[in-house]
């Protein structure tokens, strides 16, 4: 027999949430992080619904009841959607029941993974959720986001509101330059984070560049800031396949396991409503990737892969134009594209007619890639010590 039943490497919130849980089912788990008490240092959103019911209420720090989506029009979302707490979500995941190992993991294995000590743990599974790999020139998520005390961030961001995208030509980007948009939540601690955001494009977007379009954004409706407030940077890749099936190796779950949406960058949701699927499938002596990722998540993906690629290649007005179609779809449609793992008839549906109703009717080669395939592709950024950053 082997000494665990599960190994957990890595203690982000799909490792640490995997590893409550199968504590919680009554297996044996062995958790590996070289820091597991460390808070998680992101911020974590999602929509509300898609949080497994099991997660108690002090995860969530702040709710919106409709958040605003600017394209040509102002759309709201009648959709709960949260700011996760650092640390009540790292609070409701505790490992009381779990053997915890505070060590760098080095070989990690199909069964076995051995520490910086030495030490070799065995399992009869190892799942790998530490997160994602080197960026390269990946398509990526790219993101800089500023906290705002919550008074001063009021001419664009009230109590309760939230601009999940906000295409309004404000951030001082020229049609030649690649697209952005502003996302912008409070965050139930006093503050509101105004984060420029990139998706799709090879390499990513560099953050002294998100930085001067957050400030332009910001002075477009007379907020102007001290300077010294505090900051974060997101930058990763968005195209991490799921596993394949049949490998003999460690399960990779959460964003290194294809957890990460391709068009919206979310995984944290996903991932913690995916760990009982994953948690059933051990105890019943099953494969969890099989179980995880059947054929019609599997398509899903797919299809989500081919509107990220058409993200990536999208001027600002292009993008303007799509999401614009998007967000006039059925709730079922946005719902398929936004969060759904297999509802793949929905999904296939709200692409073609998010395609089809994109204006004007040229555009509509380049979502598909027929036009214009490579736009973007090594664009020159202004290096850092040539911005002229705005005074703040």
């Amino acid at each position: 027999m082997r000494e665990f039943d599960i190994c957990v490497v890595g203690l982000g919130p799909a490792g640490r949430g995997l590893a409550h849980r199968a504590a919680g089912a009554g297996l044996r788990v062995a958790a590996v992080d070289p820091r597991p008490e460390r808070l998680f240092p992101p911020t974590f959103s999602c929509w509300v619904d898609e949080l497994p019911d099991w997660l108690p209420e002090s995860a969530v720090a702040q709710r919106i009841a409709a958040p605003t989506v600017w394209t040509k029009t102002e759309h709201r979302i009648e959709r709960a959607y949260c700011v996760l707490s650092k640390a009540g979500l790292h609070a409701a995941l505790a490992l009381d029941d779990a053997t915890v190992f505070a060590q760098r993991a080095g070989r990690v294995d199909q069964h076995e993974v051995e520490l910086a000590d030495g030490t070799v743990i065995s399992a009869g599974t190892v799942f790998d959720t530490r997160g994602l790999p080197t960026l390269g020139k990946r398509r990526a998520a790219s993101a800089h986001g500023i906290f705002v005390d919550a008074a001063t961030a009021a001419p664009m961001v009230g109590d309760g509101e939230g601009l999940l995208l906000d295409w309004r030509p404000e951030n001082g980007a020229g049609p030649d330059e690649p697209p952005s948009f502003l996302y912008a939540v409070p965050l139930g601690d006093g503050t509101v984070i105004f984060e420029e955001t990139s998706l799709g494009l090879r390499g990513g977007m560099p953050q002294h560049v998100l930085r001067q379009r957050t400030l332009n954004r910001l002075a477009a409706h007379g907020i102007r800031l001290r300077g010294d407030e505090p900051h974060e940077a997101a930058h990763y890749p968005l195209d991490q396949p799921p596993p394949k099936k049949g490998a003999a190796a460690a399960i990779p779950f959460g964003s290194r396991g294809g957890m990460m949406h391709p068009c919206t960058g979310y995984s944290v949701a996903d991932s913690l409503a995916l760990i009982d699927t994953a948690v059933t499938a051990v105890r019943q002596g099953t494969d969890p990737v099989d179980a995880l990722w059947p054929w019609q998540a599997r398509a899903v993906y797919w299809m989500r892969m081919r509107g990220l690629w058409g993200l990536g290649r999208l001027t600002t007005d292009q993008s303007i134009a799509m999401f614009e179609a998007f967000f006039t779809e059925s709730e079922r449609g946005q719902h398929a594209l936004l969060s759904a793992h297999a509802d793949y008839t929905a999904l296939g549906a709200v692409l073609f007619n998010t395609v089809a109703h994109t204006w004007p009717f040229r555009w509509r080669y380049d979502l598909v890639g027929w036009t214009n395939r490579d736009r973007w592709v090594d664009y020159p950024f202004v290096p850092t010590a040539e911005t002229d950053e705005q005074p703040v």
